[in-house]
């Protein structure tokens, strides 16, 4: 048997590798535990209006669909926003793409746009404007979509270890999702394979490890050997706009591209 297991490993070393070993979310734990001050407005407003130079901001306003869909415009988006309608996904903006198609039953519903300020402008013309969030006019329809209510997130200064978990059902808004995990036998580099997960941040045993974006080219991050124990170690997910409850994250032994 240890001889049909020696021959095993030399023949399909991929098996035995931290690249086989899938990462689970097993709890979940919501954004209100993380919700800054509460800021209401008749007018969208820029992230450095309520407190926020880098991270994220939710946006929230009650609407009125029409007639079954009618299309979002928002004058500027800094950088990134994921869009609900009562709780579902229905896609992103950027600067560069600022209109969305919404889909629902006429009548009242609950807009909901997560923010993130990617990064600040240092070079060019709009380095004299370097405002992050959302600002200027928001219109459903043609018409001026007002009275908003803003909250920052803390997302990047929130302690994981802290947070107050509950068992994983259906994630139909971002939220922080936690798993546990034992190290398998592996030496060399361990990374984080990210791909399938959408806009977000990433904890390994309380240690910041970094974010991802599933439209960069690299889809893994680097964990550092030294925050990694044998067992219990405890891995915690932000995500915009994955809310699948299924959803895993692998170890790989080599960086992960597109």
């Amino acid at each position: 048997m240890n001889k049909i297991c020696l021959l095993l490993c030399c023949l399909l070393p991929g098996l035995f590798r931290a690249g086989a070993q899938e990462l689970k979310m097993t709890e979940c734990a919501p954004l209100t535990q993380i919700y800054g001050e509460v800021c209401e407005s008749d007018e969208l407003l820029p992230m450095g209006d309520v407190g926020v130079e880098f991270g994220y901001v939710l946006y929230q306003a009650a609407i009125t669909v029409p007639a079954g869909e009618a299309a979002l415009e928002l004058e500027n988006v800094r950088d990134y926003a994921a869009v609900y309608l009562d709780g579902v996904f229905q896609g992103t903006l950027t600067d560069n793409r600022k209109t969305l198609t919404l889909k629902a039953e006429p009548g009242r519903h609950t807009l909901q746009l997560y923010v993130e300020n990617i990064g600040r402008i240092t070079y060019g013309p709009e380095i004299l404007d370097n405002s992050k969030g959302l600002f200027g006019e928001a219109r459903l329809g043609g018409e001026t979509i007002a009275g908003w209510t803003i909250t920052p997130l803390e997302v990047r200064d929130t302690d994981p270890e802290t947070l107050e978990f509950e068992a994983l059902g259906p994630c139909n808004t971002p939220c922080f999702r936690r798993g546990q995990f034992d190290r398998a036998a592996h030496e060399g580099a361990v990374y984080l394979d990210v791909s399938g997960w959408g806009m977000g941040e990433v904890w390994i045993n309380g240690h910041y490890l970094g974010s991802f974006w599933d439209e960069e080219k690299q889809q893994s991050i680097l964990i550092p050997a030294e925050i990694l124990a044998e067992k219990g170690n405890r891995i915690v997910v932000f995500d915009l706009k994955n809310n699948d409850p299924g959803a895993t994250m692998r170890l790989s032994d080599k960086p992960v591209f597109k």
